[in-house]
């Protein structure tokens, strides 16, 4: 393949979604820059990907948890102009239930699941603005919906992601950028491990994903124009009605009053 469509800066490229993102990306005509700690591990997908597919791949060994490694990506990707694609990948996640969890840990997952995405879009919107043109694709989670599911912080983190990524839609999407954010659901990667469940061997089959087909289904969803894209969410108009009435009561809130409910329990309690 020898057209190009640009880079595409990944991170947590070294294993399971970011891996495959990677490849389907460079399958696509994108060259890439690919970004996770494990060195070793991202060296193996760097060479796999330039062997089977051609294009340039560059391994970019850095911690998003460290603040110089951070400031590194961001630097490339402001000064880079092949960059026109980033996913925002990277990121780790918890099950325990809120208390029994490290806030220590917290912390490192609050570092890298928002404020590392947080700077690396920073870093690269300005730039694409410039040009006109650019994608951002943020990996967000089906918890960011129902944080019920998994631990209290991991959903809020997630839910940051999504509220972020329709915010940049809304600022961006008429300056020539593409915005998504995808939502997983249960995927079959090592991601069930480092939560702390074990293995994705632990949950019933009938709800994992295979991450081939996350992928695929992502990218899917960004041909079509998504901005918010649920591969695991089977009749996509629940998300289409969910969003409406989102829209429609977040132009219920401007009033100089509080709603009648508030002041039939004011005017009781007096």
């Amino acid at each position: 393949m020898t057209t190009s469509r640009g880079t595409a800066l990944v991170t947590g490229a070294s294993s399971g979604i970011g891996a495959i993102y990677a490849d389907r990306l460079a399958r696509r005509g994108y060259d890439l820059i690919l970004v996770a700690r494990n060195a070793e591990r991202l060296q193996s997908v760097a060479a796999r990907i330039a062997e089977t597919t051609g294009r340039s791949v560059e391994a970019l060994q850095a911690d998003l948890n460290n603040a110089m490694d951070l400031r590194g990506v961001e630097a490339r990707l402001r000064d880079d102009t092949s960059i026109s694609l980033l996913l925002n990948n990277a990121g780790f996640g918890g099950a325990a239930p809120l208390l029994q969890s490290d806030v220590d840990k917290m912390e490192e997952m609050i570092a890298v699941n928002v404020t590392a995405l947080t700077r690396l879009t920073y870093a690269v919107a300005p730039a694409f603005v410039k040009r006109g043109v650019g994608t951002i694709i943020n990996i967000a989670s089906i918890v960011a919906i129902g944080p019920e599911i998994l631990n209290g912080v991991y959903g809020a983190s997630k839910a940051y992601v999504l509220a972020l990524t329709q915010s940049l839609n809304h600022e961006l999407a008429d300056k020539g950028l593409r915005i998504q954010a995808v939502l997983p659901g249960a995927t079959a990667t090592d991601f069930w491990q480092i939560a702390g469940v074990g293995g994705h061997e632990n949950l019933p089959k009938e709800i994992v994903m295979r991450a081939e087909d996350l992928v695929d289904a992502a990218l899917a969803g960004l041909d079509a124009g998504e901005t918010v894209t649920i591969p695991p969410l089977q009749d996509g108009d629940e998300w289409t009605r969910y969003e409406a009435a989102r829209r429609e009561m977040s132009g219920h809130f401007n009033h100089t009053k509080p709603g009648p409910r508030y002041l039939k329990s004011a005017t009781a309690a007096a």
